[in-house]
């Protein structure tokens, strides 16, 4: 059952929504862990006792790492400076040892389930170069469903606890009920415990509003899933898995294709997990920000996948660039050659880390790795070249502000997504390689127009795509400019509002891409 199934928002939806409503305040958050657990059963079985294991380790490990801190407050009391100093580092040890048993206890589950594999596969090319052995046995196994999601957010919490950010949960079903709220289980937002405890155990009431606004969220996702990202996926199957046959243009269009279809579906699913979450007044935090306004691929990594980004912002860039060792090598490369490079070196240093580890968050395999470092090199190109940009444009009097100026700029940096999203969905390192080869060396526009319309989509699917592609623009721009939607919406006549709602649930039946001919998108982001 994924969130686009008909079962989801017709039957297991409402279900929780009536038990939740029928049931007291204080029951209500324990409904929400039934639901979770019982939607966690349903796509992983047996699996979901690795997500139970997960969270009492994290539980446990913040309990303890509370407890040391309040050992080491009431030892510190009556002592002079030094010996505080002294007894303070001793109980820190204490905490930081409990920290890193507990991260790499979680990291080993995703490691084992979700690059085993890959690793051993690795291994074996090492061993087949130096003809050591015949290399080891390469075992696949089907993960936790959103191991990746609910193991980021696990360790977010026990840094934070860590690091004093806010008190640990006493309550263990309350911590489990954060790690796995079905609404976001599956492909997330990542979120942090201080974000959601405030609403996720308040037992809110589903009022009039939540559920409207709830399900229109959750109609604007599934439209632009069946709509859109459904109809595409033909075409960019066709393109990706037979692409020595066609031309430099078409292969770059099938690119273009699955970037639109990618975000259709992802941002698609953020709408019904924020939708879902906000039927029952609980606040979960926006993974997009109309990311293909972006100036720069810097800017676009913040405004796609937000949670993410955040995520290795605060628990990989931030403490790799200020740690003893980095801190050490830039030191010494500014004596030699300035603030200036010493800044872009320590930034360097810690987005090399950010994007390896990025690549491989999304998927085990040398395409992931490189996807990962493309966006590496095209960030850090970006900080190295600004200033230089900057004094251009001052001397040719460019105004940088200029819509023209910042319309190249988006152009720019879409096509630079374009191609960066062309490896992403690759089948292999060695498929996106010869795919770019294909557009550079076979770029010719003959018989364009013929091939497209034999690629399982016709004219029919073109305009329809074209039509919902201008609506969502639409609602971008608006958004973009700060205007409030549905809050508007929500002020109109009451005849109003129930016209745009059945004229969305129309569009849905009557032009979503279902039915023979058709292949459902699977939800891209399920197994990271």
């Amino acid at each position: 059952m994924s969130y686009f199934d008909v079962v989801y928002f017709l039957a297991f939806l409402p279900i929780v929504i009536i038990v939740y409503s029928l049931l007291p305040k204080k029951i209500k958050p324990l409904i929400l862990l039934i639901a979770s657990l019982v939607f966690f059963f349903l796509y992983s079985r047996w699996l979901i006792v690795f997500i139970i294991i997960s969270a009492l380790s994290i539980f446990l490990a913040a309990k303890k790492i509370t407890k040391i801190e309040n050992e080491k407050k009431e030892a510190i009391k009556d002592l002079d400076v030094l010996t505080k100093s002294k007894v303070k580092a001793t109980y820190i040890k204490k905490k930081k040892l409990i920290l890193i048993i507990t991260v790499l206890f979680n990291v080993a589950f995703l490691f084992y389930f979700k690059y085993l594999g890959f690793f051993t596969g690795v291994l074996n090319s090492l061993i087949k170069i130096f003809n050591v052995s015949n290399g080891f046995k390469i075992i696949k196994h089907l993960a936790p469903i959103g191991i990746s999601f609910y193991t980021l957010s696990a360790i977010s919490y026990i840094v934070d606890i860590y690091h004093g950010k806010y008190e640990c949960e006493n309550n263990f079903l309350k911590l489990l009920l954060y790690l796995t709220f079905f609404p976001t289980l599956v492909e997330g937002p990542i979120t942090r415990y201080n974000e959601v405890k405030d609403t996720l155990y308040e037992g809110n009431k589903v009022t009039y509003k939540s559920f409207c606004f709830g399900y229109q969220r959750i109609l604007y996702g599934i439209f632009k899933k069946m709509v859109i990202a459904d109809r595409l996926n033909i075409f960019v199957k066709i393109i990706f898995n037979d692409y020595n046959n066609f031309s430099g243009p078409i292969v770059f269009l099938g690119a273009i294709f699955y970037t639109i279809l990618l975000y259709m579906e992802f941002s698609g699913t953020m709408d019904i997990v924020i939708g879902s979450a906000e039927i029952f007044g609980i606040k979960i935090p926006e993974n997009f920000r109309e990311p293909f306004f972006s100036k720069n691929i810097s800017e676009f990594w913040s405004r796609w996948h937000i949670s993410l980004g955040l995520w290795f912002k605060d628990y990989i860039f931030y403490p790799v660039s200020l740690s003893r060792g980095v801190k050490k090598i830039t030191s010494k490369v500014k004596e030699i050659f300035g603030m200036r490079v010493s800044s872009l070196l320590m930034g360097a240093i810690a987005l090399f880390a950010v994007w390896s580890l990025n690549g491989l968050w999304h998927g085990a395999g040398y395409q992931y790795l490189f996807f990962g470092y493309y966006h590496f090199f095209l960030i850090l190109m970006g900080n190295i070249f600004e200033p230089l940009i900057a004094k251009v444009c001052h001397l040719l009097k460019i105004n940088r502000q200029n819509w023209f100026y910042k319309l190249i700029q988006i152009i720019k940096t879409c096509l630079l997504v374009f191609i960066g999203e062309l490896f992403f969905r690759a089948n292999n390192l060695t498929s996106g390689l010869q795919m770019m080869k294909q557009i550079i060396t076979n770029f010719t526009f003959k018989g364009f127009n013929k091939t497209v319309i034999t690629l399982g989509l016709d004219i029919k699917d073109f305009i329809i795509i074209g039509i919902s592609l201008i609506f969502i623009l639409i609602i971008s721009i608006l958004k973009e400019k700060k205007i409030e939607i549905r809050e508007n919406l929500s002020k109109k006549h009451l005849v109003i509002r129930w016209l745009c709602y059945y004229a969305l649930i129309l569009s849905i039946i009557v032009f979503g891409a279902y039915g023979e001919g058709y292949v459902p998108v699977e939800p891209i982001y399920a197994d990271f």
